[in-house]
């Protein structure tokens, strides 16, 4: 029976991948090494996804063409490493690169993702005060300050609106938020303003340096593992944009693309495009591309570039937490204020 929704995590390709490459080195059929895993593997889709492919191996079916099948969930990378593999007599090997490779870039995407893990608690964390404040103690204090015959400060007045009208409007709010959210969403499906929004996130300051550093690590690392698996260099930077998620970077490898089609070298292209690819990973290419070692090279710059990535996240952290911090004070402070001093005024004598 066919899932709902077909979704393979990137760890069960990382396995399938490894597993794979070490029972064909062994020895065992590629239709055996399939029907291994397939009792392995614990994922429903994956499994769905693996007798369809079972199936057309035992139909007399390259693996790289019925994997092609299910495109959307390997991604070109997956398919073109198997099929050169496949071709090369060398499926072992490439399975076995690719796991590696793929394994480093989710050990990165990791290291982002707890980055933002820290922050992501305290902004809920300053969302529930501020409910609770407004929702359940502010109701309770409001009637007094309204009744009261004096004249109130103006933070407690700023505070008192703020409140009210939150207390009156809460759910054409939430509507507007959860609108604004689908809105966004369905924006994101139109080309040109995803490209926008890809080239925005670029242009921010933190974000911006470790989706850049984050980029040059997966185009490094995507190039020089399909390069070393035997594609040619103008397949492999076409393969390497589609794998790209920023949309910026991948119109530009697919301008790379064609203009290495027309004789130019792949440095020469990049030093047009200096706004987003740095010096640094120009002149490294460069190198390679002139001393035959551009493989190792992009090996290198990957490396170089999740280190880089790593340090970006841990200031990132660092940056964000007192921020943060001083936020929350604020906003407790502000609402601190706003009910003690009318409380103090009261309190004084005439």
């Amino acid at each position: 029976m066919k899932p709902l929704f077909l979704h393979i995590p990137l760890s069960e390709k990382i396995l399938f991948a490894r597993h794979l490459s070490i029972m064909i080195r062994t020895g065992m059929p590629l239709l055996d090494s399939l029907r291994l895993f397939l009792k392995q593997t614990k994922s429903g889709s994956f499994a769905y996804v693996l007798k369809q492919v079972i199936a057309n191996v035992e139909n007399g079916q390259f693996l790289a063409m019925s994997l092609g099948q299910f495109q959307r969930l390997f991604g070109d990378l997956f398919i073109n490493i198997v099929r050169i593999g496949e071709t090369g007599g060398v499926l072992s090997e490439n399975l076995e690169h690719l796991s590696i490779e793929l394994k480093k870039r989710q050990i990165l995407h990791q290291k982002i993702r707890s980055a933002l893990i820290y922050p992501a608690i305290v902004l809920i964390a300053m969302t529930v005060v501020i409910s609770i404040l407004i929702f359940f103690v502010l109701p309770k204090i409001i009637p007094i300050f309204t009744s009261l015959n004096v004249e109130l400060p103006l933070t407690t007045k700023i505070l008192i609106a703020l409140a009210t009208f939150l207390l009156n409007y809460w759910m054409f709010v939430a509507v507007g938020i959860v609108a604004f959210l689908i809105i966004f969403s369905l924006l994101l499906r139109v080309y040109a303003f995803r490209y926008a929004y890809h080239r925005f996130l670029l242009a921010m300051p933190l974000v911006g340096t470790i989706s850049r550093k984050a980029a040059m690590s997966d185009l490094a690392r995507t190039l020089g593992l399909l390069l070393k698996s035997g594609v040619k260099i103008v397949e492999a930077i076409n393969v390497t944009s589609n794998s790209i998620t920023n949309l910026v970077y991948k119109k530009s490898f697919s301008q790379a693309a064609e203009a290495m089609k027309k004789g130019d070298s792949l440095n020469a292209f990049l030093k047009t495009r200096e706004d987003i690819f740095p010096s640094a990973l120009t002149q490294m290419i460069e190198v390679g591309e002139s001393t035959g070692t551009l493989e190792n090279n992009l090996f290198y710059l990957a490396n170089f570039y999740e280190e880089e990535v790593d340090e970006a996240t841990s200031n990132l952290s660092s940056t964000l937490e007192p921020i943060l911090l001083l936020v929350m004070g604020v906003i407790v402070g502000f609402v601190a204020i706003s009910i003690i001093t009318p409380i103090y005024k009261i309190t004084q004598p005439l």
